[in-house]
């Protein structure tokens, strides 16, 4: 029984990995144009969709809202009864039906059109009716479902979820949405928060700064270090100026060369010119900064120079960064 299950679970991953990694196949004009729609228009993206294409047309719609597109689910039924009101001209409507003839869908077609939208329908069947009627048409047919019988949306739905993730990205790409435009937009979570805060209120200040003198010994950069526990510490010249930082990689490197002894100082095995944060940048420019150079702390200087803060990657996402939410 327990291989079986097993062997059962594997078959269903193997056909919907499959059907993903043709979708490659289908990135097409179509693709493209739908792109270039959401793009150049002055409007929103609205998906549509009726059952289980209907959740993952909400899913896309909010994935293309996280990543700076306007975007927003409308149920085609309730379009038929008021809410197509929600729709005004210049928006990018994306139809999502594997058949390519879900009834609702096409029933709301003649008076979308009216309003002056982009029409893109996301189907298994190029050769559908909604297909015919839309200015776009992203493919999103596949083999085979996962289901033994051949019914239940399983690999279709997968598909239409991963084309919607390559748009919303493609899009996002494009706009050059950045960290910044993403906290803008989940101001609610925990890492939001972080993010939108200035190094002056994440990093640490005073004492809690590690710092040495360009004499100081290799010992007393290495207890410094050790002291402070970010795993760097400054090192100043005249009036207390950063001129270089020491790092766990710089310790690494004077072992390697024979220079880990007291007859070395600071100004010997430290690293000049470091990168460098504003005090009152916000956490993403830390964080982007540390990503670009690989690194995970700054030093904030003042304007003669001198490391007046810290910021550690934790202090940006936190020691529980792994258990934040993004939705």
């Amino acid at each position: 029984m327990r291989d079986d299950v097993r062997k059962d679970a594997q078959r269903v991953i193997a056909i919907e990995a499959e059907a993903v990694r043709a979708l490659g196949d289908h990135i097409d004009d179509g693709f493209r144009g739908v792109v270039n729609a959401i793009l150049s228009s002055e409007g929103r993206a609205i998906l549509l969709g009726i059952g289980k294409s209907g959740i993952i047309a909400q899913k896309i719609a909010a994935t293309l809202s996280s990543t700076g597109t306007a975007s927003f689910f409308l149920h085609p039924a309730e379009g038929m009864h008021g809410d197509l009101g929600m729709v005004r001209p210049g928006d990018v409507v994306i139809a999502v039906s594997y058949s390519g003839e879900t009834p609702e869908i096409l029933c709301l077609v003649p008076a979308l059109k009216k309003l002056g939208i982009t029409l893109a329908a996301m189907t298994g069947n190029p050769a559908s009716s909604l297909a015919r009627e839309a200015d776009y048409v992203i493919n999103t047919s596949v083999d085979r479902e996962a289901c033994p019988l051949g019914l239940v949306p399983t690999a279709s739905t997968t598909a239409a979820l991963v084309m919607g993730d390559a748009l919303a990205v493609c899009a996002m790409r494009r706009r050059n949405f950045r960290e910044e435009d993403f906290v803008a937009v989940h101001p609610g979570g925990a890492l939001g928060r972080r993010l939108l805060a200035k190094v002056s209120e994440l990093g640490h200040r005073g004492d809690e700064v590690p710092r040495v003198p360009t004499t100081a010994t290799f010992a007393e950069a290495i207890a410094e270090m050790s002291a402070k526990k970010f795993g760097i510490t400054a090192v100043t010249g005249d009036e207390g100026r950063l001129v270089g930082v020491i790092t766990d990689g710089d310790v690494r490197r004077a072992y390697e060369r024979g220079m880990a002894t007291d007859k070395h100082t600071a100004a010997e095995v430290m690293t000049r010119e470091p990168k460098t944060v504003e005090l009152d940048a916000p956490g993403t420019s830390a964080l982007h900064a540390m990503e670009t150079y690989q690194i995970t702390a700054l030093f904030a200087l003042d304007e003669e120079r001198r490391p007046i803060a810290i910021i550690h990657i934790h202090d940006i996402l936190g020691r529980g960064a792994a258990t934040f939410d993004f939705d």
